[in-house]
């Protein structure tokens, strides 16, 4: 308790930039809001020098939960636009492909070889060697149909 009753302006600044550096080696956009609420704490507390710790926390804990529901619901609304849309998302950028199965679809199931790997599938049962063309991926598993 002694140490957190130590704070002061440049604990906070130290705190963003870490949290700022600790974004770059994660996956999603999180740890950098909460960085910018360090920076912003330590901005009170360098205007406000005799803020509590406790207080400061409260402030921390305020912005940062602040700061994130404020960037998704941003991000939400306005999505970011980029040239390959399905980066990261292996399913949906077999929407579109026609393939030969090489094993039945069976109660609707069924499995078939994409590229180099094996892909579950959903859609009408087919015998092997039909051709199916996938319409839509739901999370690991490929949406296929019969290709007339």
């Amino acid at each position: 308790m002694e140490l957190l009753s130590q704070l002061d302006y440049w604990h906070w600044f130290v705190l963003a930039i870490l949290l700022i550096i600790l974004e770059v080696f994660s996956p999603g956009v999180f740890f950098i809001w909460m960085g910018l609420a360090a920076g912003i704490v330590g901005l009170v507390l360098l205007a406000v020098p005799d803020l509590s710790w406790q207080f400061q926390l409260v402030i921390f804990a305020v912005l940062s939960v602040t700061d994130i529901f404020a960037a998704r619901l941003i991000l939400k609304r306005r999505p970011i636009k980029t040239d390959q849309p399905h980066l990261n998302r292996r399913g949906e950028q077999y929407t579109g492909r026609i393939f030969t199965l090489q094993e039945p679809i069976i109660n609707g199931e069924g499995k078939i070889q994409v590229d180099d790997s094996t892909w579950k599938i959903r859609g009408d049962d087919c015998p092997a060697g039909s051709q199916v063309k996938v319409t839509g991926a739901d999370g690991v598993v490929l949406i296929v149909q019969s290709v007339s």
